[in-house]
């Protein structure tokens, strides 16, 4: 169903008068607004393949709804950095919702079995994080998602870390706002706190991520906080010295999902260490993660106006349940306590991670390596790092598109394929609390 022209214009009308809405800030491992601590709620939100931000009569409708539902902040996978988003992005800051935004694009991402960053996927990430850093509700960057997925990927690990590097040099260069930088893993159990760690480790903070999220669905209802391993993800994450939340959650089988994971990562055991979750996602699709719809599935052969891949992406958003009432009821009934940031003393209350060492269940960085400069390619072997760390990488008018040469269309890897078509590449003090 279309808006008529006059509710429509309303619409449009409405969208230009922005609320103002405060930027949210990475100290220490927590997440801060006005000086409170911050919680992420939030939903995965990519309607169309290319770039849901650019609909502004869509995204008035959709942030209806989340509001109603509790959130506060979206992922979105895929953006066109030439359209213009602020009738959207304001759309959003009026009903109080951040973004987290991902740099990468299809034939951009860093390559796990050949990584390379160069001077095409540089540039194209800094033309993603400068159309959307002028806004205030963007609340952070990805410099990727699942890159590595399996054992034998760790090798893509200090490419993620030079590019998340040279995004916070291009950031600071500028002279933006810091907006946290950080990267999106893959649930894998042999992997992840050797990649955690990695990304923040070496002790030189302009190399490492500023946030590291982790996109697990291990917490299948009816499950508990020892059986779902999310004491493991509890303990590995104690005391991590900066951000850590869920980037994708909520496992779907056997239904109806329950999100009793929620009371887990926003209660005592997690609350301290955690700073929220982003729940998989907002559209109803083939994979069934959706949490509404647009209309009954249709043939995945038509793909016209609002329908692609089998389904309606736009109109009135209905709610899919018993799905929908059950997450908004959860976080409904959360009201997690925080710390404000005066009070705060991150020295005190978080710690360095050590550099891992290689591991025979397929960990193949050896320490703190160097980290590849704009245009390298991997050899098969990383270099150890000189006493001093790399520096951030020249910007590509100074540097040359180097051994990786132009970027290519490859197939992503075994599991970094969509849950759903235009969902996200698969691959997560006491007074004051943020809670919408």
């Amino acid at each position: 169903m279309k808006l008529s022209w006059l509710s429509a214009a309303v619409v449009l009308g409405a969208a230009k008068t922005a609320t103002a809405i405060s930027t949210v800030e990475a100290v220490g491992n927590k997440f801060f607004r006005d000086g409170q601590q911050f919680f992420v709620k939030g939903i995965a939100y990519q309607l169309r393949p290319d770039d849901p931000l650019i609909d502004t009569e869509q995204c008035t409708r959709d942030a209806d709804l989340m509001k109603t539902l509790g959130t506060n902040t979206i992922r979105v996978y895929h953006v066109d950095p030439k359209a213009d988003h602020t009738g959207c992005m304001t759309v959003l800051a009026n009903a109080g919702i951040y973004t987290l935004i991902d740099l990468d694009t299809f034939d951009t991402y860093i390559l796990p079995n050949d990584p390379w960053w160069n001077s095409t996927q540089h540039d194209r990430y800094a033309e993603v994080l400068d159309a959307f850093i002028q806004y205030d509700n963007v609340l952070g960057f990805f410099v990727g998602n699942e890159i590595i997925a399996i054992n034998n990927q760790s090798n893509a690990a200090p490419y993620i870390k030079a590019a998340a590097r040279d995004m916070k040099a291009h950031r600071d260069r500028k002279g933006y706002r810091p907006v946290p930088i950080g990267y999106s893993a893959a649930d894998i159990a042999e992997l992840r706190p050797m990649l955690q760690d990695y990304l923040t480790c070496g002790g030189n903070a302009s190399e490492n991520v500023d946030f590291f999220a982790l996109n697990s669905y291990s917490w299948c209802d009816p499950s508990t906080y020892s059986t779902s391993g999310y004491n493991s993800l509890q303990a590995q994450a104690k005391n991590f010295p900066v951000p850590i939340f869920f980037s994708e959650t909520g496992c779907n089988t056997p239904g109806p999902r329950l999100f009793q994971d929620q009371e887990a990562i926003f209660g005592k055991e997690m609350i301290n260490d955690w700073s929220g979750s982003i729940v998989y996602e907002w559209i109803e699709e083939t994979n069934h993660y959706g949490i509404v719809s647009y209309g009954s599935p249709t043939e995945k052969t038509i793909t016209t106006g609002d329908v692609f891949d089998g389904f309606t992406r736009a109109g009135s958003p209905t709610p899919v349940q018993p799905d929908f009432d059950n997450l908004s009821k959860q976080w409904a009934s959360i009201t997690p306590t925080g710390i404000a940031k005066k009070d705060y003393n991150a020295q005190k209350t978080v710690s360095t991670r050590a550099c891992p060492t290689s591991t025979k269940d397929g960990w193949l960085v050896q320490g703190n390596v160097k980290l590849p400069t704009l245009g390298e390619t991997f050899k098969g072997s990383h270099t150890p790092s000189p006493s001093a760390t790399a520096s951030p990488s020249p910007t590509a008018g100074e540097a040359g598109q180097g051994q990786g040469g132009d970027d290519k269309e490859n197939p992503a890897p075994a599991n970094k394929v969509f849950k759903g078509m235009v969902a996200g590449l698969v691959g997560v003090g006491v007074l004051f609390t943020v809670w919408f």
